[in-house]
This record gives C-alpha cells, structure tokens and sequence, in this order.
C-alpha cells in the first residue's frame, strides 16, 4: 500500500487469544508476512511456546520458543554458549535421523566458535570488500543486460542475477548454472508444491559434469527432508567431480580443497554457498521491487534522489528481509525475558519482527527510502553474520540503480511462496519500459 493511501495503524490492543499456531504454519505465509501477529507477540507474549504441527506429510514436531523483539533476538544470535546452533541445527524441523543430523552439523551454518571460526576463515577471502570490488564492475555489465522492454516475469529475471555471480565466485560452468537454481528451490521450496520438485535444467545443455549430476538425482518419499545427505545425493556428486575438475586458484571452491575439510564439511559447504547464497537474493529481489511498488511515492523520491539507493537498499531488506527465522538450540537451562527455557529447547528468533519492533525503529510499518540509522537484522546478528552481505548489497544496488533507468508498472498479481522460512515471490508479473 503506497503513502499516497496510508497504512491504518496495527492494533495492538488485545484481540482475544493470541492464534500462535499461525506462526508456524506454511500457509500463513502464503498470504504474507502476519506482521500483525509479530506486533501483538511483542507487547504480549514476546518470548513464548509455539505449536509445531504435522504438515501434509511432515510429521508434528515438539514445539519450540519464538523470539519476536529485537534486544532479544540479537542476544539470541550473539550468545552462542547459550544458544548453539550445533545441537539442533538451524532449521526449525528436525532432522529425521540421528545421521541426518550429524551431517548437517558439517555445515558452517550449523556450527558454534571455534569450529565455525575455522570453517568462516577458510572461504572469508572470497568475500573480502577487496574482492567484492573486483566483481563491481562484471556484475554491472550483467544487470545490465537483465533487462529489455515488455512483459516479463521479474522473479526469473531477477534469479539470473545471484545464480551467475555465485557460478562466477565457486568455478561453476557456465552452462551448468541452472543447476544451482534447482537445488536452491528444492532445499528451500519444499513447503510450496511448486519449487519441492523443480528441475529446469535441460540435460542436453550441461556439462559432463553437470549431466552427471542430473543422472544421480535420487527419488524421494513424500516428506522426506530435502536437506537430508540422501535427498541432495546429485548435488554432492556434482561438488566432488567439479573438484576434481580444473579450477581458478581465486575460486571458493580451491579455497574448500585447500582448506583440509572433511568430506562432510565440505559436501556442505558447497551446499552452503549453492543454496543460500543464490535463494536469498533470488527473493530479495523480487520482495524489493515489489515494495518499491506498493509506494510509488518513495520510488519517485528515489528517481529523484539516487544518493539515497544505499539507505533504500538497507530499507528495502529491513522491509523485506529474505530469511524470516532462523533456530537456535537452548544449550542449559536458562530464563529470557521471564520465560524459563529448558535445556535442549529449541528457540526461534523471528528477524522479521525483530525489523518491525518500535522500540528500535521510528514508525516501523513505514517504508522510507531514507531511512537512517536502519539497525535491521536481516543479515543476522554475531558470529553468524551473513559472509556473503557485501557481495548481496553489491547485487541489489547494482539492480536497483540500473532499474531507476526504467518504467516498471504491475502486469498481473504477485503470488508469494509457501514458506514458514523465506520471505519469497513465485511470480512477479511486470512491464518494463526504458525512460
């Protein structure tokens, strides 16, 4: 809803019992972000239990403590000896076996310091500002092909982008590029019958590699957890022969092999890189676009002022963060913010209520592309901040600069994704005209 027609003020009255079951329903995100639900949670029940119930043929789960202001969130995500993201990984569904969560446990994402400092240090030069820059300037050139005249789809538009720039920083044929989208909807769709079993790349197109990986894609029982080793068995055949394979001495990947990994840790770094790096700008994007949309007045006050497209970017991901939640595990028994939390609980931090919380941000449900200081979370928080936030604030201003340069007008209705996890967009129905 644009400026031009105000947004009523959230309620935050009591409106009767609180329906947190909602919060973790994929289907609630289908029809958006329940920011209103985020708002009544913070003055309410900022710290509480939410249900975690069986969904089509996932299995209920125990239940688990959502964190929903933001002082709490960032203590969540800056205490890992309280709160590990080792114990339980960091997806809110459990891992179906033992097994499958000592592999997952390999990856950088799941693990606590010092262990996560070892793994951080190993790829961190692949992301320095130094080596960011160096990529400026071929980003540009390829946002600026992105875009031609007519209608289009923004979404695949937009997934071009962060598809390329990661096959360009891991050593990734060219042609095998749609690989790393197909993986990425797989692992992080699969609540949306539309991504769960997407595969767009076209066997004759890929490399010998990358044919390879087509031919060792498993099939799944329904439910099965598509993070699980089993479910991803052609990705990983496609890491280990693209190791092998010739490589840039500057790539992501020959500073995996030079690193001394363990097969299981570097099996999910690739997962890592192929899947997060790519998914969250792939909905950044989009989410971004659409914003800029619903308030032609600041997209018109940024036409007008682009010195402001660095403090529209951050507004734009505190708006639309990509990532919604991450978990955490309760490392001993402990109290926040007057809830006592068991040992072995799991504990969820909500990042885009957290992006939401008055207390931090001046009119929060407003978008204002200069907005300044913007203390959003939506690359995390501590030691697990996001490695990669440069490289996807290079990407997004880069799209969003070459789009000021164009007309874009709605050409159909968005349709959001199914995703208790990410804050994505299917369809993007657009037209686009050069000013």
């Amino acid at each position: 809803m644009s400026e031009e027609m105000p947004q009523a003020p959230v309620d935050n009255s009591r409106q009767g019992p609180l329906p947190v079951d909602d919060v973790f329903l994929p289907s609630t995100y289908a029809q958006g972000v329940p920011y209103e639900l985020y708002a009544r949670l913070r003055l309410e029940a900022p710290v509480c239990r939410i249900p975690e119930p069986a969904v089509g043929p996932w299995r209920e789960g125990p239940g688990y403590w959502g964190v929903f202001r933001h002082a709490d969130v960032k203590h969540v995500l800056r205490t890992p000896a309280d709160f590990s993201s080792h114990l339980g990984a960091t997806q809110i569904r459990d891992p179906d076996t033992p097994a499958d969560l000592a592999f997952v446990q390999s990856m950088m994402l799941n693990t606590d310091p010092p262990d996560h400092s070892r793994l951080r240090r190993i790829v961190a030069a692949a992301f320095t500002p130094r080596a960011v820059r160096a990529l400026e300037r071929t980003i540009a050139e390829r946002v600026a092909s992105l875009f031609a005249e007519g209608e289009c789809d923004f979404v695949d538009v937009a997934a071009d982008l962060p598809v390329w720039t990661l096959a360009h920083v891991m050593g990734v044929p060219g042609q095998d590029r749609r690989l790393l989208y197909d993986w990425a909807s797989r692992v992080i769709g699969y609540q949306d019958a539309d991504y769960a079993g997407l595969s767009t790349a076209e066997a004759a197109s890929l490399s010998p590699i990358g044919r390879l990986a087509v031919a060792s894609r498993p099939e799944l029982r329904p439910g099965a957890n598509p993070r699980s080793r089993a479910a991803l068995e052609d990705m990983f055949a496609y890491a280990h022969a693209l190791a092998r394979a010739p490589l840039d001495d500057e790539s992501v990947m020959a500073a995996m092999l030079r690193g001394g990994l363990t097969e299981a840790e570097f099996e999910n770094m690739f997962f890592l890189f192929a899947v997060a790096g790519n998914e969250t700008l792939r909905n950044g994007i989009p989410g971004g676009l659409l914003t800029l949309l619903e308030h032609p007045g600041q997209l018109a006050r940024l036409r007008e002022n682009p010195a402001l497209l660095g403090t529209a970017v951050e507004e734009m991901l505190r708006f639309w963060p990509p990532v919604m939640d991450f978990r955490r595990t309760a490392t001993r028994d402990l109290v926040l913010d007057g809830q006592r939390i068991g040992a072995g609980e799991k504990v969820v931090v909500y990042h885009a209520s957290a992006n939401r919380d008055p207390s931090v941000f001046a009119d929060p449900d407003r978008f204002d592309v200069g907005r300044t200081p913007n203390d959003h979370v939506s690359f995390g928080f501590g030691p697990h901040f996001c490695l990669g936030a440069h490289l996807a604030r290079v990407q997004l201003r880069a799209v969003f600069g070459e789009l000021l340069a164009w007309d874009v007008t709605p050409a159909g209705t968005p349709q959001r994704l199914t995703s208790n996890f990410q804050n994505g967009l299917k369809r993007l129905p657009v037209r686009l005209r050069r000013r």
